[in-house]
């Protein structure tokens, strides 16, 4: 298959994953030296300081990133651990206190906000990073990226359309040779925040998808094979001839799989680009509790399958039953993510926040406390 890259990164993103990908502190040595070529900042230059250790969890989607940030501040005190066990997990973890924050690649909703503050007061969703979800394939002699609307996307995954020469794909196709293989659907397993970025795509364009399995991070799925994680998937589409699956584009681009350019509101089929992406980001409305998402927003030439992925922490960490010391280190490591950080996130293949998203985001950030305190943060 020909791998699509970001013409801002070419084969830099790609090896970068490869070990941010592996994970943060059980793979210091290795994760910090890779992950230090994505940045020309050194962790040693930054001024956040930080004092122990932050245990987090959830979006595979962003652990990559999460990853990288890790090791870059390892020098500087930090010792950190991401597990990449779904968004779903990653909210319930914030909900019982066993994670110091959780990733998410959708805002929690109300029902799992009310659930988190019970326990922890108020718990905040404070964005991050954007990134796209792409539909990846797996078909032998495909050379080129197909184009895909949401509706055929949907009847893929309802199993309506069954082979990859059927009349709903050739039509978008008519310069691609496609084989009458019959395709086999690969989705998430775990309850996942890249599944409901997707799913909205498809939701948004075929009544019966959004009628029938619905929108949520976790579907009864009415055809294909379930793997955990966006590594998961990504490990079985490379494994599965004639497959189709979704994952957020780092991992594809990890795995040279080619990928779809899916049709947008305008009617444009679009490659997931930073420029794409980031236009999806800019044209999004925050609101005040910053829980938003950028799928299928409008513009000419907007990625419609994008995602925002969030921090989910409580605002009141010690009260939360976070030490002081880690309470600093989490509002330290955040900040980061929205300074340094940001630019390291582009190296692997994300997008960055627009600076309209990013001050709310820090807003957000400088507001966490310790028993009613406001923690102080080095920048």
């Amino acid at each position: 298959m020909r791998t699509r890259t970001f013409a801002a990164f070419g084969a830099s993103a790609v090896l970068a994953l490869g070990v941010a990908a592996c994970g943060s502190d059980d793979n210091s040595d290795s994760t910090s030296t890779a992950a230090s070529s994505t940045s020309s900042t050194p962790a040693e230059t930054s001024s956040v300081k930080f004092s122990g250790s932050i245990n987090a969890g959830g979006s595979t989607f962003a652990k990559p990133v999460y990853d990288t940030w890790g090791a870059k501040n390892k020098a500087n005190g930090l010792s950190f651990n991401y597990a990449g066990t779904g968004s779903g997990a990653g909210i319930a973890g914030v909900t019982d206190g066993t994670l110091d924050f959780g990733g998410s690649d959708s805002a929690t909703d109300d029902d799992e906000l009310k659930a988190a503050e019970k326990k922890n007061g108020t718990v905040l969703n404070i964005p991050m990073f954007f990134g796209a979800v792409t539909a990846s394939y797996n078909v032998a002699g495909v050379e080129t990226g197909l184009k895909l609307d949401g509706a055929t996307l949907a009847n893929i995954f309802l199993g309506k359309v069954k082979t990859w020469d059927d009349k709903e794909i050739a039509s978008q196709n008519p310069d691609v040779k496609l084989p009458s293989s019959k395709i086999t659907v690969v989705h998430r397993s775990d309850e996942s925040g890249t599944t409901k970025a997707f799913l909205s795509y498809l939701g948004a364009y075929s009544k019966e998808w959004t009628d029938g399995p619905g929108v949520d991070k976790s579907v009864k799925w009415p055809v294909g094979t379930g793997a955990k994680g966006n590594d998961g998937v990504a490990a079985a589409i490379k494994q599965t001839p004639n497959s189709i699956g979704y994952v957020e584009q780092a991992y594809a681009l990890n795995n040279n799989f080619t990928y779809a350019s899916l049709k947008n509101k305008a009617g444009n089929y679009v490659d997931p680009t930073l420029e794409s992406v980031s236009a999806a980001g800019d044209s999004v409305t925050v609101p005040a509790d910053l829980r938003f998402a950028i799928g299928n927003a409008d513009g000419d030439q907007t990625y419609p399958d994008a995602s925002a992925t969030f921090v989910v922490v409580a605002k009141d960490l010690c009260k939360a039953g976070k030490s002081e010391a880690v309470a600093k280190d989490i509002k330290n490591f955040l900040t980061y993510g929205l300074g340094a950080g940001q630019d390291e996130a582009k190296a692997l293949a994300y997008a960055p926040l627009p600076d309209s998203v990013k001050t709310k985001a820090q807003a957000a950030v400088d507001s966490l406390e310790c028993n009613g305190a406001p923690i102080a943060a080095t920048r």
